[in-house]
């Protein structure tokens, strides 16, 4: 199946840049050092994945799940084989004491590149998991990077995303918020960042759960009102290496917005989808209904599909890269817009957020509309409606 195909694409988006660059990236690779963290989810595989293909002096990945950094080591070990270099897995979590210790233990790395976050729109309905979110795309994202100036690493990557330009959900302005504190780090080392769109069949993705839902005989769900850019999970790899290794200071990679990219709604790649796997959609009217002929009428060449419009929290109506405020240079590559940003944090508002979420984490005790309000404090724009509905209450 072709993931370019289901999201209306002929061409991938960054060939060309990446065969112009490609030598210079295989002679910065192949003689320097990489610690990848998350480097087992989607995003941080298709990362892995390009550098290991190029033949790096050392690649350690580090990654909460276990599971996944198993499957990352048979996929490279299939695909690719061998390096020269060294190439080791750990699976720890980065703010725990043991990834401190393995961090001392053997931290110098040429090039750290972060791509562990707490992804979705749906992690902010309990203040629980919100606060992880907080302590993984924020405090976690601060605290390796002042471990990479401690250890001499010449540069930071890390991911923002597209939900980070005027946030609308917790999310994203976790992200912007994220950037604020890379700033206040790119004083003393160089960093780079990249927002990008969705990632068609990332884990955890609706176009992911499409697999899941055919092969449990389950109903497919899809919003019929929203519009998404994707790219496929080796072009978000691409994306990150390519502002990894070519981004100044504070630089954000994104991709330009062109004909190859374009919006398309999460139905219409279901309608797709289940062509491509020889089935009839079938609408119906509600999750009963569904839920029932997912039991009889794929037998018959059809699937049951439910596409509604969207009402939950902290959904975006369109998508951007940028703000109408950032500075850009559309010049440098052929597929990658950059975003050149000064020196830009509040130190005093910095500190501030920091000691109040740090009380409330001492105290085990917060809730949503308290850490809203600080979020209110360093994106006074910050465009957050609760509609009090979750993807959670959804089929």
């Amino acid at each position: 199946m072709s993931i370019l195909n289901l999201i209306g694409r002929k061409k991938e988006l960054f060939k060309d840049d990446i065969k112009k660059y490609n030598h210079e990236l295989k002679n910065i690779i192949s003689t320097s050092t990489f610690l990848v963290i998350g480097g087992a989810g989607s995003i941080g595989q298709a990362v892995t994945k390009e550098i290991f293909k190029r033949n790096p002096r050392k690649l350690h990945v580090v990654d909460i799940s276990e599971n996944n950094m198993v499957e990352l080591v048979r996929d490279i070990r299939s695909s690719f084989g061998y390096i020269d270099g060294e190439f080791a897995t750990f699976a720890l979590d980065i703010g725990s004491l043991e990834y401190d210790a393995f961090i001392k233990a053997d931290g110098e790395y040429d090039y750290v590149l972060n791509l562990s976050a707490l992804k979705h729109v749906r992690s902010e309905k309990d203040p629980f998991t919100l606060m992880r979110m907080i302590e993984t795309n924020i405090f976690n994202t601060d605290k390796t990077i002042k471990q990479a100036i401690e250890n001499g690493t010449k540069k930071y990557f890390c991911v923002s995303t597209d939900k980070a330009a005027n946030p609308v959900n917790m999310m994203g302005a976790s992200k912007r918020i994220m950037e604020m504190f890379v700033h206040r780090n790119s004083l003393d080392i160089n960093v780079s960042m990249a927002r990008f769109a969705n990632v068609a069949f990332s884990d955890g993705s609706l176009l992911h759960g499409f697999n899941q839902r055919l092969e449990k005989q389950q109903p497919i769900v899809a919003p019929n009102d929203i519009k998404r850019y994707f790219v496929t999970p080796q072009e978000s790899g691409e994306l990150c290496l390519m502002s990894c290794i070519f981004g100044e200071n504070r630089d954000i990679f994104f991709p330009k917005l062109s004909e190859e990219l374009h919006l398309i709604s999460f139905a219409d790649i279901a309608v797709k989808y289940l062509k491509e796997k020889g089935y009839e959609p079938y609408l119906c009217k509600d999750e009963d209904e569904a839920r029932e002929l997912a039991k009889t009428l794929p037998q018959e060449g059809k699937y049951p599909c439910l596409f509604t419009a969207s009402d939950t929290t902290g959904e975006k109506d369109f998508e951007e890269f940028f703000t109408d405020k950032e500075l850009l240079d559309m010049d440098r590559f052929q597929s990658l817009g950059v975003i050149k940003n000064e020196v830009n944090f509040n130190e005093e508002l910095l500190n501030a957020f920091e000691d109040t979420i740090d009380a409330m984490k001492k105290n085990l005790s917060w809730n949503k509309e308290e850490i809203v309000k600080e979020f209110f404090k360093l994106i006074p724009g910050f465009g957050h409606k609760e509609t009090g509905k979750y993807l959670d209450g959804k089929m």
